[in-house]
């Protein structure tokens, strides 16, 4: 009956992003097919991860959504646009594979225990 309270409730997606072990882009797909799961439509798992967000944020004007039959068709990305600037999937792969190696390389000298003197 969770997909019940959901929809009666209009759930607002914010994804844990920035919790240990949770990436901030890829999450967001995984808690989309959760909320498929769970027994929301893709349309409605999308909704509460863009419209609802953005009606919240009082920037629904600015932003849609697009219904999908398959919520996994929202790993086929194919770019997206960053402060309104478009960046292709070349582009994000290059991006992603420099933020892996820089984590990598800074992963023994970040202290989790000391996370919020950062």
């Amino acid at each position: 009956m969770l997909w019940r309270l959901l929809r009666q409730q209009k759930v607002i997606f914010f994804t844990d992003a920035g919790s240990s072990g949770v990436v901030w882009g890829f999450s967001l797909h995984d808690e989309l097919e959760l909320l498929v799961e769970a027994g929301l439509t893709p349309e409605e798992a999308l909704t509460s991860a863009t419209r609802l967000p953005a009606t919240w944020l009082g920037i629904d004007s600015l932003v849609g959504t697009i219904p999908l039959n398959e919520i996994k068709n929202s790993k086929k990305i194919s770019g997206v646009f960053v402060n309104g600037h478009w960046l292709d999937k070349f582009r994000i792969d290059v991006l992603l594979s420099d933020l892996s190696k820089k984590n990598t390389e800074m992963k023994d000298k970040y202290d989790w225990n000391k996370r919020g003197e950062y």
